[in-house]
């Protein structure tokens, strides 16, 4: 399976039995093999299935349970709930969503709709509350990301690596732990339309972060929000522009 902690995006050996079982589950479920409200097959045909013992598929179903994805009932087998009541902060759902191709504008709408409510509180927080050594941590990123000969997935990872520095430098380890979020829709976006090759859009987008990493720096915490803002908004419209779509209600900003 893929993590998303500890990096972008980048593929892992399946922690075990329960993560190999989990996370093949967790897929079907994302990717609509097992619909809202079906019945899963028997624990005794899935332990066949993946060869795996009673203990491993219980402890895989009780950590998708916990989750919010299945709900087990006695004497009718496993359920798929709503996925209103998924947890959709969990870093495996999220991840889940990426790998099945569940990400549509509309997912990807609702993720920028999450990263403007919080990340520009984060900037602005960072502006307050960031060190010195935090400063140039931002600037070391912008300037990775500016590298003329940067490749596509180089610079997501730069972009990541930023707005994660961003949410540490605040202090606020609920804005850090939004990281997952951030990931996927970073991931999601660029894959959809990237600025890499594009000259001029890779120039504007290394010079909007750096304008949030300026605006930290000064400590600035209105021109941090209002930067970090642009920047979000910047994926959404081009989101929007390939796909031919607008956020719910029309556009974000």
């Amino acid at each position: 399976m893929k993590s998303i902690q500890g990096g972008i995006i980048r593929t892992l050996p399946a922690k075990g039995f329960h993560g190999h079982v989990m996370g093949d589950l967790g897929r079907s479920i994302v990717g609509g093999v097992y619909p809202e409200n079906s019945i899963l097959p028997r624990d005794s045909e899935l332990q066949h299935r993946y060869g795996v013992s009673r203990t491993v598929m219980r402890e895989a179903l009780k950590t998708l349970a916990a989750k919010g994805m299945v709900q087990p009932k006695a004497k009718v087998g496993t359920r798929v709930l709503s996925r209103q009541g998924w947890n959709l902060f969990d870093p495996d759902i999220l991840q889940w969503h990426a790998e099945v191709g569940a990400v549509d504008a509309k997912f990807l709408f609702s993720l920028s709709e999450m990263r403007l409510a919080l990340e520009p509180e984060a900037a602005a927080l960072a502006a307050g509350r960031r060190s010195d050594e935090q400063v140039a941590e931002l600037y070391s990123w912008v300037d990775h990301m500016g590298e003329p000969t940067v490749s596509g997935q180089d610079f997501v990872e730069y972009d990541l690596r930023f707005h994660v520095a961003v949410a540490e430098a605040s202090q606020n380890p609920f804005m850090r732990a939004i990281s997952a979020l951030i990931e996927v829709a970073l991931a999601a976006t660029f894959r959809v339309s990237s600025p890499i090759p594009n000259t001029r859009q890779h120039k504007l987008t290394v010079e909007r972060h750096r304008a949030i990493a300026v605006a930290i720096e000064m400590r600035n915490p209105e021109a941090a929000r209002n930067a970090m803002r642009k920047v979000i908004q910047e994926g959404v419209d081009r989101v929007s522009e390939v796909t031919g779509k607008q956020p719910p209600g029309g556009p974000t900003a």
